[in-house]
């Protein structure tokens, strides 16, 4: 069984930023596309962003300009860094590993594999 480990959610003020930080094992992270979701209370489970192995993202157009999504190889860690942050974004995040090869960025949470716990982000107005 992978577990991934989340962290950095906590409450900040709209128009702030965060930092999520995802950490998977090192054969998993190397193998997979990382991608990160959130969900509100009484929402579905949504696509945030996601990066492929080779480097390449994509973001969901709520999130677009404001947060970016980068892979640190080296210690097998996933970031989601969060600016301009607005009442709206209060979720809870989720990090996943796609570990299908040859498919693009996919963005619907049953085609990833493992999880983390989830971290509570919340913007106050």
């Amino acid at each position: 069984q992978v577990q991934l480990v989340e962290s950095g959610g906590g409450l900040v003020q709209a128009g702030g930023s965060l930092r999520l930080s995802c950490a998977a094992p090192g054969h998993t992270f190397r193998s997979s596309t990382m991608g990160w979701f959130r969900q509100a209370p009484g929402a579905e489970r949504e696509f945030v962003a996601a990066m492929l192995t080779i480097g390449s993202s994509a973001y969901a157009d709520s999130v677009k300009g404001r947060f970016t999504v980068s892979r640190d190889n080296a210690k097998s860690i996933v970031y989601l860094q969060m600016n301009s942050l607005k009442p709206e974004d209060t979720a809870v995040y989720y990090c996943a590993a796609d570990s299908r090869r040859l498919v693009p960025i996919r963005t619907t949470p049953g085609d990833y594999d493992y999880w983390g716990q989830g971290t509570q982000v919340t913007v106050s107005s």
